[in-house]
Formats: C-alpha cells, sequence, structure tokens
C-alpha cells in the first residue's frame, strides 16, 4: 500500500513521500535555539577559549574543546527535538537512494559554481575569520577530530536550526519565500559575525552555499536530512582539501 503523499505548500513541491509530522514548535525546540543563539553570542563575546587554556595550554586544542562542546550539546538537544524527524526523513531518503546520491555531489557543485559566480561579481576572494579560524584547526588538529566537529555535528546542528526550524516550521506561520531568506541571511550572518570589517567578498561563499542548502531542502519538500547530507558532503570536500594541500599554500 503506497504511503499517503505530502499536502505540496505553494513553492514546495511534495519531491519525496511520506505521511506528515506536526511542523510546531515545541519546547525542546526552543531550548535547542535557545541554547544554540545564547551560546553564540557567549562565544563571538568572550575569549571562551582563554578560560579552557588553564587546563588545555594548546590555545588550538583549547579552541577546538570550546567548539566541540558546543557543537555536542547543542547537537544533542536538536536530535532530541528533530528524532522523528531524523528517522522519517532518513527512511524517505533511502526509498530513492540513486536520486539521494546523484544530488549530494550534484549540490556541492552548484555550490562551487554559485561561489565562483558570486566572487566574479563582487570582488576578488577574501578569507574570513570564520573560514580562516576553521583553517588553523584543520592544520593543527588530527583529521580524526576534525571531521567529528566539521563534517558529523557542525552541519546537522545548522540543518536542523536554519532550515528544520528557521524554514519548516516557521513557515507554518510566514510565507516559504521570506522563510528561506531569512534562513539564507541568517546562515551567511552568523559565519561573518566576527568580521571587523564586512564586505561582500567575504560573505559570497555562504550566499552561495546557503542558497544552495535552501533550494535542496525546499525542492526535496522540507527534508533536513537531505540538506544536512549536502552540508557535511561540502564540509568533508574542504577537510579533504585542506589536508592534500600544503599548509604553506594556504598561508599564501
Amino acid at each position: 500500500m503506497a504511503s499517503p503523499e505530502i499536502p505540496a505548500r505553494p513553492g514546495r513541491p511534495a519531491v519525496l513521500s511520506e505521511p506528515p509530522l506536526s511542523y510546531r514548535f515545541t519546547r525542546v525546540d526552543g531550548a535547542a535555539l535557545a541554547f544554540y543563539v545564547g551560546a553564540l553570542l557567549l562565544l563571538s563575546l568572550t575569549p571562551a577559549a582563554l578560560a579552557v587554556t588553564a587546563v588545555i595550554e594548546d590555545p588550538v586544542l583549547a579552541s577546538y574543546a570550546v567548539n566541540f562542546t558546543f557543537y555536542l550539546i547543542a547537537g544533542f538537544l536538536a536530535v532530541i527535538a528533530a528524532r522523528a524527524y531524523v528517522v522519517r526523513e532518513t527512511r524517505i531518503l533511502l526509498t530513492r537512494p540513486w536520486l539521494t546520491l546523484g544530488v549530494i555531489p550534484l549540490s556541492v557543485i552548484a555550490m562551487l559554481v554559485a561561489t565562483m559566480v558570486l566572487v566574479l561579481i563582487t570582488g576578488p576572494p577574501q578569507t574570513s575569520v570564520n573560514q580562516a579560524a576553521a583553517q588553523d584547526l584543520m592544520t593543527s588538529v588530527s583529521p580524526w577530530l576534525i571531521v567529528p566537529l566539521f563534517v558529523v555535528l557542525a552541519p546537522f546542528v545548522e540543518e536542523y536550526i536554519f532550515r528544520h526550524l528557521l524554514i519548516g516550521k516557521l513557515s507554518r506561520r510566514w510565507n516559504i519565500w521570506v522563510c528561506a531568506l531569512l534562513s539564507l541571511m541568517l546562515f551567511s550572518a552568523i559565519h561573518v559575525v566576527q568580521e571587523a570589517d564586512f564586505s561582500l567578498p567575504v560573505v559570497a561563499p555562504y550566499l552561495a552555499m546557503g542558497a544552495v542548502l535552501v533550494g535542496v531542502y525546499i525542492w526535496a519538500g522540507n527534508n533536513f536530512m537531505l540538506s544536512y547530507a549536502v552540508h557535511a558532503a561540502k564540509n568533508l570536500l574542504a577537510v579533504l582539501l585542506t589536508y592534500a594541500v600544503p599548509v604553506e599554500l594556504l598561508q599564501q
């Protein structure tokens, strides 16, 4: 017996089918969102890594410990809040494995192309503070520590917040395209929040990445496990390239 179709909302094709779940905000959603925003603001405004150096002398490892702890707690709350969606949306993707496996690399390629186009429009590429910090971690810490943070935890938390909550759930109250724009703007903003001199070339890669993730999420009928897979694949590519390229070239 075929499973019922998800009702398609305006601008959201029901590409993948499965019985719908309630898209109401829950208390656990609120707790996860409050922790994410509160901890992010705290980490942005205070040098939390300096306090950790009292236990971990290496400042790079201290920074890693702070980031890993933040995403581990946020990820734990996100899994509790969205566990039913994780199971349902993963099951949907597994019903069409070849489609899923095809969409992921094509989406990563789309991100790279969109980034190049935006860079051509906005001017010479510039490395953001966030990207520079990530590269410092990746060139100083073992990949066995980097992959759980950059490929597993961070993408899941960000897709839960910026796609599942800000589009999937918020679109019950607001127009889905307004939610999509809000998701894109906030996703890009958190990655450049520490910039002293904001410029379009700095934010361009995050705008391109966010736009593709939003598009994939809506195209798949609000399936944030697919956007998570794309996000994780993009981060994995960045990690592999960072370890493959000599440090001297990265620093130039």
